[in-house]
């Protein structure tokens, strides 16, 4: 049986389109649609959410918000098999649960007040840090789809997993499954103790780390399919930057966060933290164990 892919909405703008791009990746992976509204907070929210909706606060529920999402979905990819759930509990759990029987979670990144965006910012980083499967999150008004886009790309950092990075199979598949080109990055740097002034060594730092780099990504990408269009490259920075500045062109941009099981805090990175809140298109974090 195909896994689902999950994506939890709430009735803000953010989360329907984050429902519109999960349902055309399910559309491409010929997989079901499972759409997930999980509050403890309805009582607070219904206010406000009513005069989002014009209608009286009575009359707003969370069914109304899931019913209404999946009649969307299913005006927009007919051919999509879509069940809903409402989870009277904390989003956080219950999104980490359900991606425990996912193909993918698929997140927006804002909500509708100034107050529920900051809890639903948590809840993005909070699922992305802990979830079996992979997450992506929507990037506040991106409205890139899965189907091919403008772009035709998807950008994945390369680190030090090698050739069996999960998150290297997933963009490979993502690329696939649109048609893309693939793009591997792999960011370096010389770190400033290592320069030197000597005329006969001008440069040869930074050389030895760039050649590095070179060889780490080739070593990653050696059993890379050959029906995908791929394209290596390193650049020099900060990974963050690199990637940030890649993902302006892409359609997807794919990092890996590694996991260990004997730790118990966020486990999401300094890489994967920054361009889920800086990217310019949408981001997968695909966990990688140790």
């Amino acid at each position: 049986m195909d896994l689902p892919i999950v994506v939890g909405v709430d009735g803000s703008e953010p989360s329907l389109r984050a429902a519109d791009w999960a349902a055309d990746e399910a559309a491409l992976r010929g997989a079901p649609l499972r759409l997930v509204y999980a509050s403890l907070w309805e009582r607070y929210e219904g206010e406000s959410l009513a005069a989002d909706l014009s209608k009286p606060s009575e009359q707003v529920t969370a069914e109304d918000i899931v019913r209404t999402a999946a009649q969307r979905v299913r005006l927009r990819r007919p051919d999509v098999d879509v069940s809903t759930d409402v989870l009277p509990e904390e989003p956080e759990y219950a999104l980490v649960r359900e991606g425990r029987n996912a193909s993918a979670l698929v997140l927006g990144t804002r909500g509708r007040s100034g107050l529920v965006e900051v809890l639903l910012g948590s809840v993005s980083l909070t699922v992305a840090a802990h979830a079996d499967c992979p997450v992506i999150v929507l990037r506040g008004s991106d409205d890139n789809q899965g189907r091919p886009t403008a772009h035709g790309r998807v950008v994945v950092g390369v680190g030090e997993t090698g050739p069996g990075s999960a998150a290297l199979r997933f963009a490979v598949e993502e690329a696939r499954l649109r048609g893309a080109t693939l793009d591997a990055v792999r960011a370096w740097r010389c770190p400033a103790h290592e320069t030197t002034d000597h005329p006969l060594l001008v440069g040869e730092p930074a050389r030895l780390h760039e050649q590095h780099a070179v060889e780490a990504l080739e070593q990653a990408l050696k059993d890379a399919p050959a029906d995908v269009e791929l394209r290596g490259r390193t650049e020099e920075g900060p990974a963050r930057r690199v990637l940030l500045a890649a993902s302006h062109e892409a359609d997807l941009l794919v990092v890996g966060a590694r996991r260990d099981a004997g730790h118990l805090g966020l486990q999401l990175g300094r890489v994967a933290h920054a361009v889920l809140h800086h990217a310019a298109c949408a981001v997968a974090v695909v966990p990688e164990r140790v």
